[in-house]
């Protein structure tokens, strides 16, 4: 073979192995963050064992903390089809987590806000991840714990570019 092709075949060779070494990457953190997220949401059952939300219904309620939200602006949020929001919604009413509130810029629509029980669920809900999550960074060596804390804003930055822009 030409020395010329040679050359010409090693970018292409070191481009292929540099994807291949991305898709690693990538690979490695989602199924970090996939074990996790699962960890997270089986280890709160450890403090918190009759709690019987489930984490779309914990999200949604986290979400309607800030503000009430018509159904379309929450499914937008939290990126669901409205069908769907509209679903959990109607499951959070029945445990009368949340309610309707009519919406003073259009009286056609409501809004959907939490009520006072939904507050102390979700407070309650939150005091035992951080509890939960306190006990499993005080496990780690002194050295990961430091790892950890000095991950978390690459991680906000990378969600938030998971995210994109959201649709208001």
């Amino acid at each position: 073979m030409p020395q010329h092709q040679d050359r010409a075949e090693a970018p292409a060779a070191a481009s292929a192995l540099e994807a291949s070494a991305a898709a690693q990457r990538a690979q490695r953190v989602a199924d970090v963050v996939t074990r996790l997220r699962r960890a997270l949401r089986s280890s709160i059952r450890t403090d918190y064992p009759w709690e019987s939300l489930p984490m779309a219904q914990v999200e949604l309620l986290h979400t309607l903390s800030a503000a009430p939200l018509r159904v379309g602006e929450l499914a937008a949020r939290q990126r669901l089809a409205p069908n769907t929001v509209s679903g959990l919604v109607g499951k959070l009413l029945d445990a009368g987590f949340v309610d309707r509130q009519p919406d003073p810029g259009d009286r056609r629509t409501a809004r959907i806000a939490l009520t006072e029980a939904g507050h102390r669920q979700l407070a309650d809900w939150q005091h035992a991840h951080e509890r939960r999550m306190a006990a499993a960074l005080a496990s780690l060596s002194p050295a990961d714990h430091d790892a950890v804390m000095r991950a978390l804003p690459g991680l906000d930055r990378l969600a938030e570019a998971l995210a994109g822009p959201t649709e208001e």
